[in-house]
């Protein structure tokens, strides 16, 4: 295994927020024999709070030059064993890069970072010592097989609330054919411009047409479960996902809205005391929901929705994600409900309507929901007949005081003589 490394380091600038690193990309290439499975130009910097002797800090470097392809690198090979690049710097910090493919599209399977809080020159004043080790499942790293993945813009990974990633001017490939990179490029979402034109019509072309929605999505029956088989997140739900994206046959923008199949789709993710993820994956798309749980409130809440999709009319795969959501939110203890239709929308290009759902991501007992808590489009809904009930009431009950009134004073007219 070998890596190629670039002539200068993260350069500190100070500015009034602070130190900021301009890291520089560093070229790593791994290698079977003599052919290339791996080859990243990778431009990293580094966000890490932890616990000082006085409170809290944060630590921000950037990958240095002197980094090197560890020895938990690999191509993969039999018995399943994915392709990975495990980048060693510093006094024991280590980065991994576990790559996965299903034949036409590669991706980063999973991020994972080691660090060593006994290194006193990146961790002043730590009050732990030690390797930390923080990962996440969740990347919208991908590309389509013998092309690079490109991306100039910067791209910040959560691998937990203390540790966040910055990856700019990446450029790599695995599952390598040749020993240099690919010249045909996956460019990521973040790279790619969408300008919006004056429509126009031309007598050999007619605009695109608009999408027809399909009928209501099957509701799917997914569930977490605990290592000692017990459930701990519950989701009952039927999913339309509307992705705005270019269109291979048309050679345009279009809207595109797709059912999720319960019969198709996987669930798996993670369950934790503050933090649980749900993963849904069916054929070519993944969808990813973050859950929250805000101690100070007693409240849950969908907090990140995280999209990859490659359907057959997408000229390149649909990555997009927001991480700054606050939908769905009920109380601890209770599973939210809402059978009437919700769009929650992530980003510009991509929304997500529900229908007939029930969740409970935290606090599950005997595998069950717990006692329901009403979204306010349910709520309103029960309210209109009740309105509606008591306007009517209301009207006989002016009709019936008017018609005595009426009676009481026509038989007043009738005096006896």
């Amino acid at each position: 295994m070998t890596v190629k490394r670039s002539s200068a380091a993260g350069v500190c600038w100070t500015l009034l927020m602070g130190c900021v690193f301009a890291a520089h990309a560093v070229t790593f290439e791994v290698k079977d024999g003599n052919s290339t499975c791996i080859k990243a130009d990778l431009n990293t910097s580094f966000s890490i709070t932890y616990n000082t002797t006085n409170g809290t800090s944060a630590a921000r470097f950037a990958l240095p030059s002197a980094a090197a392809v560890g020895n938990g690198s690999s191509c993969g090979g039999g018995a399943g064993v994915p392709p990975e690049l495990l980048v060693s710097f510093g006094a024991g910090h280590a980065l991994t890069l576990l790559f996965s493919s299903d034949g036409r599209l590669y991706r980063v399977a999973s991020i994972s970072l080691q660090y060593n809080l006994s290194d006193t020159s990146t961790f002043p004043q730590s009050s732990s010592t030690g390797l930390m080790k923080v990962m996440t499942n969740v990347t919208e790293i991908s590309a389509r097989l013998n092309s690079t993945y490109r991306c100039v813009s910067p791209s910040t990974v959560s691998l937990s609330p203390e540790v966040n990633l910055t990856f700019s001017d990446v450029h790599m490939e695995a599952y390598m054919s040749g020993a240099n990179l690919s010249t045909d490029e996956s460019v990521c979402s973040a790279d790619q411009t969408v300008t919006t034109a004056a429509p126009t019509q031309s007598p050999r072309t007619s605009a695109a047409p608009s999408p027809v929605p399909p009928p209501a999505p099957q509701r799917g029956n997914y569930t977490l479960t605990n290592r000692n088989g017990t459930a701990c997140l519950l989701a009952l739900m039927g999913l339309q996902l509307n992705i705005t994206h270019r269109s291979r046959a048309l050679n345009q923008m279009v809207s595109e809205v797709v059912n999720l199949q319960p019969n198709r789709t996987t669930a798996s993710g993670s369950c934790g005391v503050t933090v649980a993820t749900l993963v849904l994956t069916e054929d070519l798309t993944n969808l990813t929901f973050t859950f929250t749980l805000n101690s100070t409130t007693q409240k849950f809440y969908l907090s990140a929705v995280n999209v990859s999709a490659f359907w057959p009319d997408m000229t390149d795969r649909f990555v997009e994600g927001n991480g700054s959501l606050n939908f769905l939110q009920c109380s601890v203890g209770r599973s939210y409900v809402c059978s009437a239709e919700q769009t929650l929308s992530i980003v510009p290009s991509f929304s997500i309507n529900t229908f007939r759902l029930q969740l409970q991501p935290f606090n599950v007992t005997a595998s069950r929901f717990s006692a329901v808590e009403e979204c306010r489009a349910d709520q309103e809904n029960m309210l209109i007949p009740i309105i509606v009930g008591v306007a009517l009431a209301g009207l006989v009950l002016i009709v019936l005081i008017a018609y005595l009134i009426g009676r009481k004073r026509t038989h007043a007219g009738y005096q006896t003589i």
